[in-house]
């Protein structure tokens, strides 16, 4: 008996198996492209604190508020940064898991 005839694993099939497979390879790499050129933002301490970043999790830039910079407390400046970095990151991953497939073995 051949594979024609048994459980529909015929050429056809397998082709379109393969078509499948080759489309959402494509619409992952699509999907992480997409993502990695997108720009995410985080502002904390009531906007003292501003981070960008890219999807491909590049650090763009730091704004920092000039009122924020006090030599007595650098340690909540350094917190600030540290929340604002964490919480774009927190953007790419949220944005990572809604765009790309939820494929076993690939993320």
């Amino acid at each position: 008996m051949g594979y024609n005839n048994f459980g529909g694993f015929g050429g056809a099939n397998l082709n379109n198996l393969m078509r499948q497979a080759q489309k959402m390879q494509e619409d992952m790499s699509k999907a992480k492209q997409e993502l990695e050129e997108s720009e995410f933002s985080s502002s904390v301490g009531g906007g003292m604190v501003e981070v960008k970043m890219m999807g491909n999790r590049t650090l763009k830039s730091i704004t920092i508020n000039p009122q924020v910079v006090d030599p007595e407390d650098v340690e909540m400046l350094e917190d600030l940064i540290v929340s604002a970095v964490n919480d774009a990151l927190g953007q790419i991953n949220r944005k990572e898991k809604e765009n790309m497939p939820n494929i076993p073995g690939m993320m």
